[in-house]
Formats: C-alpha cells, structure tokens, sequence
C-alpha cells in the first residue's frame, strides 16, 4: 500500500478495520466506539445517537424493574407445518436463528412490573430470522394480553419486526387477526396497551398488534411501515418526502405519538401507565400463573 492510500485509509472512518470485541464501528456516523462504552450508554451511539439493536431480554431489562420480569411460554417453538425450503431447510433456520439469539422464538413475554407498576410484557428479538412473526410469536403476543386481562395488567410491547414469517405461509398471515384479537379484549376489559417501536417495524407486525396501542412510543429514526419504502416508490413510482416512514416523520403524521430517546422510554412508559391505568388495578394485580 502507498502512502497516499495508506493515508486515505486512515482518514476515512468507513474504511477503518476495527478489531472485533473490544471496538464496534457505528452503523450511523461510521467512527469506531469502545464496546463498553456503548454498553454503558444502552447501546446508543454516544457521538451521533445511533440507536443499535437490542436483543429480547435487553429491552425487558430497560422496561422492568430488576429481578422482575417471569418469562411465559419460552419453550414454545415453531412447527415446520409446510416442509419448508428456500436456501436452506426451514428447521435448519430455527436451530441457527435460536443459536443465535439465544431465544426459540422471535419474541419473549412474561410479568414483571416498571417502577412498582404490575405489567405483562413482550419484547420481539429481530436477531431471530429478522424478528418475523410466524405461529409462536403471535400465540405468545395473544398470551400475553391474555395475562393482561387475567391478571388486571397494562400490557407493554416492544416490536421490531421484518413482517410475518414466508416460511409458515398463511399461518403466519393468520397472527394478524389473532394478535389484534388479543389486543381487542384487553381493551374490552379497560387496561391500556403501550407499544415501544425500534427500528425497523414492517409489515405484519405492524400492520397488527404494533399500532394498535393506546400510545406508541419510537425510538428516533426508526424505520415503521406495511412496505419499505423502495417497494413503494417502484409502486407508485413517485419520489418519496424525505424521512419517509421514520419516526419523525410519523410523528409529524399522527401515526405515532411520541419519539423519545432510549435513556427516556422507560421513565416516560411508566409516567403513562400511572396515568392511564384504571383506577384501583395498580397494585392489585395477581401474581399467579395462568
């Protein structure tokens, strides 16, 4: 390498090789972060505010109290009902996707509560086959609003989510209905539902039971909507407004109500819970399991 290249290379932050483990390259302003630092600060972006992906049981840590959270159902486990096969077969992708991120499913659920606060709660993962929605996740998400109306809860969701699973074909379509269904009798029953949007959030999922809630909450640029928009643009084959289908921009439409940081959520889902449970149901919740 010359010294002109050499040089290029050590100005320029995309090209910069960064040694796994110990420095992470930022997938937003593309400069390297110390692993621990951004540990430290939620895995946000200290210098820019990138806001990374979190897995399942991170998010539950951030929206519940310590200690908690009681996981439901996390021995359920999707059944390859069409014998499946794109590249690989599809049992083959559930065993490297729970290898992976250390769930059997796309999303965890359980009770815990939030500043004192009893909820039923589900966090999806989008390390498990891109946080797709096939028959375990949507009877997991109906369960836990399921919980929310047994145990007299406000129920808390978390999606990000690549849409429904194409490996389980019309069953996977099946969990829009049934997920919102779930959603419906929590309402019935008068207990508020809060959803936390991170990026992204397509399709299915949200085409369902993620804008759905009484509240939705984003954290900032995420990316949310039925289609992407490339799909949309080659549809209607128009340029697109900038920020397109990011949380700023569907707060500024009305399809979200607020964008928030993630050091904010957690205080700012609690503060609504308080106000928005009935009164008489905070603090009375049972414990007990379904």
């Amino acid at each position: 390498m010359n010294e002109e290249n050499k040089k290029t290379q050590e100005e320029d932050p995309a090209k910069r090789k960064i040694p796994t483990g110990i420095w992470v390259k930022c997938k937003g302003c593309r400069e390297p972060l110390f692993a621990a630092e951004l540990e430290r600060n939620l895995m946000v972006c200290p210098k820019c505010d990138y806001h990374f992906p979190l897995s399942a049981y991170k998010r539950i840590d951030l929206l519940t109290d310590e200690g908690s959270f009681q996981e439901y159902d996390a021995d359920l486990t999707a059944v390859d009902v069409l014998s499946f096969a794109d590249k690989k077969p599809y049992t083959q992708r559930l065993a490297e996707a729970t290898k992976k991120a250390g769930v059997k499913d796309a999303v965890v659920t359980g009770l815990a509560t939030l500043e004192g606060i009893p909820i039923s709660i589900g966090a999806m993962d989008f390390s498990f086959i891109g946080g797709s929605m096939g028959s375990v996740v949507g009877e997991k998400v109906a369960r836990a609003f399921k919980r929310g109306v047994a145990h007299r809860r406000p129920v808390v969701i978390a999606p990000t989510s690549g849409g429904a699973r194409m490996q389980e074909g019309v069953v996977s379509l099946m969990q829009l209905g049934k997920t919102n269904a779930g959603a419906a009798e929590l309402a019935d029953a008068g207990l508020p539902y809060v959803v936390v949007i991170s990026d992204p959030t397509t399709a299915g999922v949200m085409a369902s039971y993620a804008s759905v809630g009484d509240v939705i909450i984003s954290e900032p640029n995420a990316l949310m909507g039925f289609a992407g928009p490339r799909v949309i643009m080659e549809t209607i084959r128009q340029e697109l407004p900038p920020g397109f289908q990011r949380a700023e921009f569907q707060l500024e439409h009305g399809f979200v109500d607020i964008v928030a940081h993630r050091r904010d959520v957690r205080g700012i889902v609690a503060e609504l819970l308080e106000v928005l449970t009935p009164e008489g149901v905070l603090g009375s919740s049972s414990d007990g399991k379904r």
